[in-house]
């Protein structure tokens, strides 16, 4: 570990000696940065949006887990009804939060 350590501080402090270098994990990271910054800004500037996504995400659990496509611990199971549960609480508390359709 000391070893990689070393070797990375050293290839940050030295400059690349090909600058035109391109890397195709570089590509997927940046289209991935860009994406989920997107995605961020996005649910940021539309609350009822990030409340039904979350919501439609925690409902998508237990489904998962029954059909066994991706085992849950009971407790994640739980843990995502509870949260539905209170964003539908929020919804039905708060009318501005329920996402509009046309």
């Amino acid at each position: 570990m000391e070893q990689v350590a070393h070797d990375r501080a050293k290839k940050e402090k030295s400059p690349s000696q090909d600058p035109l270098v391109y890397s195709v994990a570089d590509e997927e990271t940046e289209w991935l940065q860009s994406f989920l910054l997107l995605l961020f800004r996005s649910l940021k500037k539309h609350p009822p949006l990030l409340l039904d996504t979350v919501k439609n995400f925690c409902d998508i659990l237990n489904p998962l887990d029954q059909l066994g496509i991706y085992k849950s611990n009971p407790g994640i199971i739980g843990l995502g009804g509870l949260v539905s549960s209170i964003a539908g609480i929020i919804i039905v508390a708060y009318p501005q939060m329920k996402l509009k359709t046309r």
